[in-house]
């Protein structure tokens, strides 16, 4: 027994953890990095943009273009510290020059204007109403196609969903108004069989999930494709195994297809609420008159109404500031909320 014991011991002694050195536990850790830094070193700057170079060139084009119709009109956001006048010379450089500073005036008016807060809390209640109705259409969408269609049917269905995403809004609207209009098919119908009809294209009450109704028709198809990408991107191995362990196809869209979808979900989730106060200025502006400014003003109405209008460009400028504002703290909480449930979201921590 006791030769038995001294075997075992010398066995142990005499294996490989007996033969490494003892370590602490960060120096591996830092062994590890410095082996990588070693085999890896950084490149210099101009070496990577000599290396290189031909994307670069690739890539100037669209980044003049951003630079000019992005970046360099931020610069006439200095009118929202100004009276400007366009009219005092002949170029806007020179009017904005010649202009009086008024400070944070526009500001301070802009916290006092009622149609300015009625205007908050139309985006408001738009965005939410849009974020609850349309933002799961094209998952289950997706995820009915991705499970139930067969992919020759599945590639018929999905050109049929993203076709109106290339109509104009002119055109949706007045298909919209050709179905749900006081003289449409709807109305027509309910009418010959007796029924009062309705016109929903002039209902102010209902004008919030009516612009719904049409992004849904209009954008949803562009959402499924996205999705559907998502989900082709999957290993048959995992449904395989699924399969294995008894796991139908309502389990396998839960615990396989959903928890795939996450990172685009968390990505996509990010950037509508970014666009929170962005609701669609032409789609309201082409309704506006129908139900009237009570119901359909939002921010970007508001602007156009003040500043091209009223010709009041100093207010509208400080309109649009503390709406970017405003979008870039959405867009910040977001994004921290997308780190919190473990994803990356739009950048990395």
């Amino acid at each position: 027994m006791a030769h038995g014991t001294t075997d075992t011991r010398g066995t142990a002694a005499s294996g490989p953890e007996a033969a490494a050195p003892r370590t602490e536990p960060g120096a591996g850790t830092r062994t590890g990095q410095s082996r990588r830094t070693d085999a890896a070193p950084r490149v210099p700057l101009r070496h990577r943009l000599r290396r290189d170079r031909v994307l670069l060139l690739m890539v100037l084009p669209a980044l003049l273009l951003l630079l000019v119709f992005n970046y360099v009109p931020l610069i006439g956001n200095v009118v929202a510290f100004q009276d400007y006048d366009p009219y005092l010379a002949d170029n806007a450089f020179q009017a904005i020059s010649q202009s009086p500073w008024v400070g944070f005036e526009h500001f301070r008016h802009m916290a006092d204007d009622r149609l300015f807060w009625q205007a908050v809390r139309n985006t408001l209640a738009i965005f939410l109403i849009q974020l609850t109705l349309f933002f799961p259409v094209p998952i289950l969408l997706a995820l009915f196609l991705h499970s139930f269609v067969r992919p020759r049917v599945r590639a018929v269905a999905q050109a049929i969903l993203y076709l109106p995403h290339f109509f104009s809004w002119v055109l949706v609207i007045t298909v919209f108004q050709q179905m749900f209009g006081g003289a449409g098919l709807v109305a027509q119908v309910l009418r010959d069989h007796g029924h009062e009809g309705f016109d929903l294209m002039t209902d102010p009450g209902f004008f919030k999930f009516l612009i719904t109704f049409e992004l849904i028709w209009k954008d949803a198809g562009w959402g499924v494709i996205v999705f559907l990408a998502a989900l082709s991107a999957i290993s048959s191995d995992l449904y395989e195994a699924a399969a294995m362990d008894g796991a139908g196809r309502w389990r396998r869209m839960w615990h396989i297809q959903l928890p795939a979808l996450r990172p685009v979900l968390a990505l996509l989730l990010v950037l509508q609420v970014g666009n929170a106060l962005t609701v669609g200025f032409e789609q309201i502006l082409l309704q506006r008159t129908a139900v009237g400014p009570t119901a359909s003003e939002v921010l970007d109405t508001y602007v156009w109404n003040v500043g091209l209008d009223n010709g009041n460009f100093s207010y509208a400028a400080a309109v649009g500031i503390v709406k970017g504002i405003f979008g870039l703290v959405l867009v910040l909480a977001a994004n921290k909320v997308a780190h919190l449930m473990g994803e990356q979201g739009v950048y990395k921590r």
